[in-house]
């Protein structure tokens, strides 16, 4: 109790940039040979990715490969809500997992004191293409593109629809919180569970395109999802969207 007192008189003593670079350097002391644990690094980091949800478990099996590698990654959400100094759990987490990878987001709200290296947010909405395309042109295309945004069904397929593009050749789209599909006040809807405009019923309806090939439909012309999806998972609020790559690419 008396070193929980002396440490939170020492945090409140600092300014919000200095109390961040020491709470930074905490973590980072607590996860030293551990960063590869991404349910331990959601726990200090205080990301509600492990926990409130068990999404780390499968994030560890879709990115371990390229842990060690020069990835980059947008996530859309920053968390906190309108607070300018609370949420980016998620972001130190990922910037401490991918010890090589640049971390960009993007956020309703302006976010920009928790920027930090190797951590850059960008400021404006996730259904507004002209603002993502700004994005774009700034950082070049990803690796890895989380949606933990809105949770809007619009929303939601709008980022889709428009950043699936900007994924490197076998990158991973990973929507969060799927959930909000079979809710009314997020535009879903629980009775017409293959509504298009649910994204559970959208990311089911591209899953027959993943056979395209085997379609017996005379003149049958691909779509851009048949030519450029490669895998889907689904779990519990959870989807991965696998990027092809090689030849079976076509922009």
């Amino acid at each position: 109790m008396i070193k929980t007192n002396l440490r939170k008189k020492l945090l409140d003593s600092l300014s919000f940039r200095h109390r961040r670079l020491f709470i930074t350097a905490v973590n980072y002391f607590k996860t030293i040979g551990r960063s590869a644990d991404l349910n331990l690094l959601a726990v200090v980091l205080k990301t509600d990715k492990w926990g409130h949800h068990f999404y780390t478990e499968h994030y560890k099996t879709h990115f371990e490969k390229l842990r060690n590698k020069p990835i980059k990654l947008l996530e859309i959400g920053v968390g906190g809500y309108d607070h300018p100094q609370q949420g980016a759990g998620s972001l130190r987490m990922w910037k401490r997992y991918f010890n090589k990878g640049q971390i960009y987001a993007l956020d309703i709200y302006d976010k920009s004191q928790l920027e930090e290296s190797r951590i850059k947010i960008f400021k404006g909405s996730q259904n507004d293409l002209d603002f993502l395309q700004e994005v774009v042109d700034q950082t070049g295309k990803f690796d890895l593109i989380i949606d933990d945004g809105s949770h809007m069904n619009q929303d939601v397929l709008t980022s889709f629809d428009f950043l699936f593009s900007q994924l490197k050749e076998g990158g991973i789209y990973v929507v969060e919180d799927t959930q909000t599909s079979y809710w009314p006040e997020y535009g879903g809807d629980s009775l017409e569970l293959n509504q298009k405009y649910t994204m559970m019923g959208y990311f089911k309806s591209l899953v027959d395109g993943l056979n395209h090939e085997e379609f017996k439909i005379n003149g049958y012309s691909p779509t851009y999802w048949d030519r450029n999806i490669a895998s889907i998972h689904f779990y519990h609020n959870l989807v991965f969207i696998h990027k092809a790559k090689g030849l079976n690419l076509n922009n």
